[in-house]
């Protein structure tokens, strides 16, 4: 046992009158097991070898507690003292589980998941909010951010590239709140999409032809709709010979091209010093020679800067908006842009719009807690001061089926988009058909 420390003789000093909760119990054993083993030794040791080591310095600190307990017991009180040491506690066990999509702990005795688009209680528990707030911290420090009454709340993300806020009092009246946003350890791809029911083959086809023929996308939706995941799938599209460079707030995108450049936000420093902002990056990013920009989410005044990054040679770059409709999507862009700072007129506001942006794609989480594509548009340019659109393809809902499945099909417009001939000129073949909807209009 390498990592003991040497001379180590604490015991459990448990008083036999008064009866241990496996709360408790599980306590006493993890902050006994801190005391005995020696941190700095750790990495020595392989994996396996270490959670075999610590397996038994656990049970032989629940024999020398004496309180007698099931093997089942036994066996749960070693996993749960393991994830309490080198993981995340009680919600170790839930980031293993691979058809959870959302953990949400509402205090340290609430907590939800989504499982396959639909919400559930579990039956996990903290300690109490000290508990939770001790994990909450350990996510937080990993990633060189802080929590505290002085920056309450905190944008991070788990090494698998889950996404994860926590926010906590004076802010959160009930106790520290946290919420992570999973993403497979696996991304999806086309295939999968296309098999739950995202979209059809023509839409797919529409797309792979609008990232390989270097059209400006913008993903829209609302919160949980699948943005970052379509994001994730539509930029395989991209050939390998490009260079990307990425723009996040928390890094959570998964691309699987070589030439890649992560970049990500870093808040302000105790001092409220030190930020540096989406705006920020993507101006530095127009240094770095990029071919593909692609901004995880636009919020603020860096939409000016992605828009005149687009306008200025860096086409074929994608970002994601939250907005309900399409229409929607171009309005908040246009706010986000007057929060630049800059004084521009609205008309050439929306100049800059129609002029960057090429497709739109808007995304919805129906009821049964399928997502899917209900509009592809194109943005063909300016009437006055309106921005003129033209639906290619949509999503018509027919009614929901007794189990509560949305039922519904998409359909073509009929409508013959603007880029077709990009899409040609750029060698994408497709069939003279594909946008043919005969009466199926939506």
């Amino acid at each position: 046992m390498a990592f003991l420390n040497q001379g180590s003789a604490a015991r459990l000093q448990a008083n036999d009158n008064v009866p241990l909760s496996f709360q408790d119990l599980k306590s006493r054993i993890h902050r006994l097991l801190i005391e005995r083993i020696d941190l700095t030794k750790l990495d020595l040791l392989r994996s396996g070898e270490l959670a075999h080591e610590i397996g038994y310095v656990i049970e032989t600190l629940i024999s020398e507690e004496g309180v007698p307990l099931s093997r089942q017991e036994k066996e749960r009180l070693v996993i749960e003292v393991q994830h309490e040491t080198f993981g995340l506690g009680p919600i170790e066990p839930l980031l293993s589980s691979p058809d959870i999509s959302d953990i949400l702990v509402n205090n340290y005795a609430s907590t939800y998941v989504e499982r396959h688009g639909k919400l559930e209680k579990t039956d996990i528990v903290f300690r109490d909010n000290t508990h939770l707030m001790q994990i909450i911290e350990r996510i937080t420090t990993r990633v060189g951010r802080r929590i505290d009454e002085s920056s309450p709340y905190v944008d991070a993300r788990l090494p698998d590239g889950s996404r994860v806020n926590a926010i906590i009092p004076p802010l959160a009246i009930d106790g520290p709140a946290l919420s992570i946003r999973r993403f497979s350890l696996v991304p999806l791809k086309m295939a999968d999409l296309l098999e739950l029911g995202a979209f059809d083959q023509r839409i797919a086809k529409v797309i792979e032809g609008a990232v390989k023929s270097r059209l400006n996308i913008l993903i829209c939706g609302g919160t949980g709709t699948g943005k970052t995941t379509l994001l994730n799938v539509i930029s395989e599209f991209i050939p390998d010979d490009e260079r990307i460079i990425t723009i996040e707030d928390s890094a959570e995108l998964q691309l699987k091209q070589d030439h890649v450049v992560r970049l990500e936000t870093r808040p302000a420093n105790i001092e409220g010093t030190g930020e540096v902002t989406q705006r920020d990056l993507v101006r530095n990013c127009l240094r770095m020679r990029p071919n593909r920009i692609i901004l995880g989410e636009v919020r603020g005044g860096e939409a000016l800067d992605m828009l005149q990054a687009m306008n200025t040679g860096h086409d074929g770059s994608i970002s994601t908006i939250h907005a309900n409709t399409v229409r929607d999507a171009i309005s908040r862009l246009t706010t986000m842009v007057m929060m630049a700072g800059i004084d521009l007129p609205d008309r050439a506001i929306r100049e800059q719009i129609a002029s960057a942006i090429n497709v739109i794609i808007h995304l919805v989480r129906f009821p049964d807690g399928t997502r899917k594509i209900v509009k592809v548009a194109e943005v063909t340019g300016m009437e006055g001061n309106t921005i003129v659109m033209q639906d290619i393809f949509c999503f018509v809902q027919k009614g929901i089926e007794e189990n509560g499945k949305v039922t519904g099909e998409f359909r073509a417009t009929g409508v013959r988009p603007v880029f077709a001939e990009r899409l040609k000129m750029s060698g994408f073949n497709f069939s003279p058909d594909l946008f043919n909807g005969g009466n199926n209009t939506c």
